[in-house]
């Protein structure tokens, strides 16, 4: 296993107190979404940043701004405080404003993939002004890894062109966001990295892998099978996901040797995005499967990945954890942001959602079953291509710190 298996979770940094406080904003992170993969964007960022921090001789000071959720927070307090992002902390001139003005630098991370057009107007506002906030503000203002775009309409590709102009650089995570970029605004320095949800910290269980039965793990996406369910299909899928993960689940049962364990990384109040609407009906349907009961947090998911064989999931960032706790994975890369990044690692193994029915779609799975083996092969060589993307990252970090001030 890489050296990323071995801290179960981020800590507060030792206390220095010869040190003044290095204030690190870091907005549209998260400390209690449903979306695990939200989750692990954040805990994975403050353990990258702040190891750059620490090796600088800085002492780092965490705030959070992002969006109220109703689950429960797996970010240590000790970690970071946080500031809530609505309405009236961002009309109040003590709120957003204020709290934004006391940073030295502020990281956005766009929750991974919200700076786009395809999402509502409201959210967009807010990630939006945000920026243009830090920037009036005179905060140096970096976007972390993320996918920019798309922005299709006129209006939304200004004002976007108009907040990343005040970024003093933008890292983005998959080559179309590069591209994007150079299209959207060719003037702003962009670097190419990966997601940061590589680097999230987790106790490694592989010892449970190569037992006498196969473990494999599969995170029915609520998103889609409800999707397939209601038959309006809105990312175009060329077969039927909840077709697709039925048959699948009755043929590995079907073998004999094999346990199939459903669980979820997206544990919502929003019926149309929860994973566990899928995976109830599942268990439902096929009692033998074991459903896992729900996660306390992304590194404690990460944990559960690490102990399988093998693993399906519609969720991009359960497999980005599959693939770096070296577990084979076959993700059903239902938008580009995964073959985006995927793409990058030259990991072959995804299901073709535009070109395979579900026939198809349910032999190459039952055959990548069987080939486990090399695709666990390919995730360690994925790995060994993460670890020059995330040093990109860690460089610019470097450089906007050493901008800012020196260390006491």
């Amino acid at each position: 296993m890489t050296d990323l298996a071995t801290r179960a979770s981020p800590r507060a940094p030792l206390a220095q107190p010869d040190r003044q406080p290095f204030r690190i904003g870091l907005l549209w992170h998260s400390t209690n979404s449903g979306n695990l993969g939200v989750g692990a964007l954040t805990l994975a960022n403050i353990a990258i940043v702040r190891d750059v921090a620490v090796e600088m001789g800085f002492e780092p000071k965490f705030m959070i701004f992002g969006m109220s959720d109703t689950g429960v927070s797996y970010v240590p307090p000790d970690l970071a405080d946080v500031f809530q992002i609505v309405a009236r902390s961002m009309l109040s001139p003590g709120g957003y404003w204020k709290a934004i003005g006391q940073q030295d630098v502020v990281l956005d991370i766009g929750a991974g993939d919200s700076f786009a057009d395809i999402y509502s107007l409201l959210r967009f506002a807010y990630l939006w002004l945000t920026k243009v906030v830090a920037t009036v503000r005179r905060k140096p203002l970096l976007l972390s890894p993320q996918t920019i775009g798309p922005f299709t309409k006129p209006l939304y590709r200004l004002a976007a062109r108009i907040a990343l102009r005040g970024a003093a650089a933008v890292v983005v995570r998959d080559q179309p966001s590069f591209d994007a970029m150079q299209s959207l605004a060719p003037g702003v320095r962009t670097i190419q990295s990966t997601d940061v949800a590589f680097a999230l910290p987790f106790e490694d269980r592989s010892a449970a892998k190569n037992g006498p039965r196969i473990r494999v793990g599969i995170n029915a996406s609520g998103l889609l099978f409800g999707d397939a369910l209601t038959g309006r299909n809105r990312f175009a899928l060329s077969f039927d996901y909840a077709e697709l993960m039925r048959r699948f689940i009755a043929d590995l049962l079907a073998r004999g040797d094999v346990d199939v364990h459903l669980f979820a990384h997206v544990v919502t109040d929003d019926p149309v995005d929860d994973d566990r609407s899928a995976i109830d009906r599942l268990k439902a349907e096929f009692p033998a499967a074991i459903r896992t009961p729900d996660f306390a947090g992304p590194s404690e998911a990460k944990a559960f990945i690490s102990s399988l064989d093998f693993m399906v999931s519609g969720r991009m960032h359960a497999c980005i954890g599959a693939l770096s706790a070296l577990t084979a994975v076959v993700p059903i890369a239902y938008s580009r942001k995964f073959r985006g990044v995927f793409g990058m690692l030259q990991y072959p193994w995804l299901v073709d959602t535009q070109g395979s029915d579900t026939d198809q779609a349910l032999a190459y799975l039952n055959a990548a079953v069987d080939r486990r083996a090399e695709l666990a092969a390919d995730a360690a060589a994925g790995m060994k291509r993460v670890q020059p993307l995330l040093d990109n990252y860690r460089a610019e970090l470097r450089s906007l710190f050493a901008g800012v001030r020196k260390p006491a």
